[in-house]
């Protein structure tokens, strides 16, 4: 795989992945995943937010590249592929702070099982996202099912599956598959002012959230989930943080 395949670019607080594959439909061969894998590795505490998306306008992803995954033929092989690919979406779902998805053109297969990988998705109206594994014969392989039937529940995850279904992204939006609908023309004010506020946060603030988010998507006990959230209070809490902001909201009330 060329280093270009996947661009990792960091502004400050915000690390940039773009799949880089536009000529093929970005399609997500295991080199790429591992380039995937590598570059959420960098994440530090500096970052708040990661995001990810497709370069040119036509694809976010086109799901698992079919020339990489040719050889793969036996159980034993079909496992091992599952087991790597998988944990190259698990790398996105545990990332320790938000990773949005910027669901610029059609996600589709192992392209919308990346996409509900992530925290949240920006979806460009025109765009679709689509479990249609169908087509191909073959369920979802690296997690995306498991996402799918939690995010929207029994009847649409398997309508959409069942049926092939690409779904728009006003639609997506009013099932929750999207968190947010932008213009073309808008896109990157739009993406803009959905970061702003994320990227204002103290990054220890967002890990804790994230701790949160990964507990639930686990289906963590509720006993668990109260102790992470004790956690990261008591960290955030007693943190200089914490400490400067309320100093800033009281040396503003009135004596």
């Amino acid at each position: 795989m060329g280093a270009s395949e996947l661009i990792s670019r960091r502004e400050g607080g915000l690390l940039r992945l773009t799949i880089n594959r536009p000529l093929k439909c970005n399609p997500l061969s295991r080199p790429v995943l591992g380039a995937l894998v590598r570059a959420l590795e960098t994440v530090d505490e500096a970052i708040r937010c990661v995001t990810i998306t497709g370069a040119g306008e036509r694809y976010f992803a086109a799901g698992g590249d079919l020339r990489d995954l040719a050889a793969v033929r036996s159980e034993a092989d079909t496992v091992a592929m599952v087991d790597s690919c998988r944990s190259a979406l698990d790398a996105v779902r545990e990332c320790p702070v938000p990773v949005i998805a910027l669901v610029n053109g059609d996600a589709i297969g192992g392209g919308a099982e990346l996409a509900l990988a992530c925290d949240l998705r920006l979806m460009r109206r025109g765009a679709h996202i689509g479990f249609i594994h169908g087509r191909l014969a073959i369920t979802a392989a690296w997690g995306g099912s498991a996402d799918l039937y939690s995010l929207i529940g029994r009847s649409r995850a398997l309508r959409m599956s069942a049926r092939n279904e690409l779904v728009g992204a006003a639609l997506a939006l009013e099932w929750g598959l999207a968190d947010a609908v932008y213009e073309a023309s808008e896109a990157q004010s739009a993406i803009d002012a959905f970061l702003a506020p994320i990227l204002q946060q103290v990054p220890q603030v967002l890990r804790a959230f994230k701790s949160q988010a990964i507990a639930a998507r686990r289906g963590a006990g509720y006993p668990e989930r109260r102790a992470i959230e004790l956690d990261g209070l008591v960290r955030t809490w007693t943190a200089p943080a914490h400490w400067t902001a309320v100093e800033r909201i009281l040396s503003k009330e009135k004596p």
